[in-house]
């Protein structure tokens, strides 16, 4: 059983974790989603993949199909709830000129995100392993898992892109990220998200997102995503996918979405894979004159001490 539990340490798909540093790798793919937890300090953490959108929209200047790659870089330093991220996208576009003319295409970088994200309050649960007067009490529901954990991210949309998605200027993007921890193996995150802040085109968008862990090595997640633009009706789709843990520093992933569109539709894929370089070292603290290792990770915080210490 503690092989099953140790996924919860990878999988959020690895936004399980409920401290920053955790010895198995934690990354935000395949979902949308982010958690509010960092990485961890020292560690460099590279997230990248494929994806592939076809849609039937017939309208004119609208993209039938869009095949590109991303890469998602994640450092932890300075802070242990500290994260400087960026992440940048290259994708090929087709173009529907109109009915009667051949589909024209454009390609190039069509996003150049520099951000970072803190975590403001973590919420801490009651370990009921060391309840064995009431059974009752033991298996009840902890309410303090209602309450998420919170974080904030924020970001600059760098205006360094190809000819055919550059804007006309910088934006700010922001972020409260939402984690609940409902169970061991349950947790739901939610994002709400401004976006292209200080444009003219401005939007605002949730995401929530259910990760399941199923066993050591497998996990899998289901993901609404709702995007709100004055000028346009609120966009709304749908995802699920799975994850792989193949190493400790290693995951491998695929998803799908789509939506439910009444003009038209459109079809989400995309695999990928998330590795680490792990820097991390522990601290030489003075405890009465004495040198002691220890691990820089906060106690109160480390999930291996709550899901595994004796009773």
């Amino acid at each position: 059983m503690k092989k099953v539990y140790l996924l919860l340490l990878f999988f959020s798909f690895n936004q399980l974790i409920t401290a920053q540093y955790t010895d198995i790798i934690n990354s935000k793919r395949p979902s949308f989603s982010e958690s509010p937890y960092s990485i961890g300090t020292n560690v460099y953490q590279f997230e990248t993949g494929t994806f592939y959108r076809t849609s039937n929209n017939k309208t004119i200047y609208s993209r039938p199909t869009s095949i590109g790659g991303e890469l998602f870089f994640r450092y932890g330093k300075f802070l242990e709830k500290l994260e400087i991220n960026a992440k940048v996208a290259y994708q090929r576009d087709e173009i529907r000129n109109n009915a009667s003319e051949a589909n024209s295409t454009i390609s190039g970088i069509s996003e150049l995100t520099i951000g970072a994200k803190y975590l403001l309050y973590e919420q801490k649960y009651t370990d009921k392993s060391k309840e064995i007067r009431s059974w009752k009490k033991r298996m009840a529901f902890d309410k303090k898992r209602l309450i998420p954990s919170v974080g904030a991210y924020v970001g600059v949309n760098t205006n360094f892109l190809g000819n055919g998605f550059k804007k006309n200027e910088l934006s700010i993007k922001g972020a409260v990220l939402l984690q609940n921890d409902f169970s061991d193996r349950l947790v739901l995150l939610t994002n709400l998200i401004a976006d292209k802040i200080l444009s003219n085109s401005n939007e605002y968008s949730y995401i929530a997102t259910m990760t399941y862990a199923i066993n050591y090595k497998w996990s899998y997640f289901i993901e609404s995503q709702g995007i709100f633009e004055k000028t346009y009706a609120p966009k709304f789709n749908f995802g699920t996918g799975a994850a792989y843990l193949l190493s400790n520093n290693i995951q491998l992933d695929a998803s799908v979405r789509t939506n439910f569109f009444n003009d038209y539709s459109f079809l989400y894929s995309s695999v990928g894979v998330a590795w680490r370089i792990d820097k991390h070292t522990d601290k030489i603290i003075q405890n009465n004159s004495t040198k002691t290792k220890t691990n820089n990770r906060r106690k109160k915080g480390n999930f291996f001490s709550r899901l595994f210490k004796k009773n």
